[in-house]
């Protein structure tokens, strides 16, 4: 998994490409709390070269958002391929984080 950080006017955008698994999920989380952690407080995760997402890529979404949350933060997704849109529906999440089509539709919202 390959995570690109870049700071925008109105939120920071986070790319993430390749597989989110058992693996890679930690780092994931660890770097968004890192950011959240020096005063980062509204995020755009573009997932448009995310071939795969597991269980505990989802943990890891969640507790970003939790952590966002209490810190009046915003996480918006963005960019989901068929197959990983699909685990976000079936789990649930796409009620609990707004998922939208693009970067651009993302930050628009922030």
């Amino acid at each position: 998994m390959e995570i690109v950080y870049a700071k925008e006017e109105k939120a920071s955008v986070v790319s993430v490409s390749g597989r989110m698994d058992g693996v890679s999920a930690p780092d994931f989380e660890q770097k968004m709390v890192s950011w959240i952690n020096e005063g980062e407080s509204n995020f755009v995760v573009d997932f448009g070269s995310l071939d795969y997402i597991s269980s505990a890529g989802l943990r890891s979404i969640l507790v970003t958002a939790k952590k966002l949350k209490a810190k009046n933060g915003r996480l918006l997704l963005c960019s989901l391929k068929d197959t990983v849109k699909e685990v976000f529906e079936i789990s649930g999440f796409s009620s609990i984080v707004p998922i939208f089509d693009s970067v651009k539709a993302a930050v628009e919202e922030i």
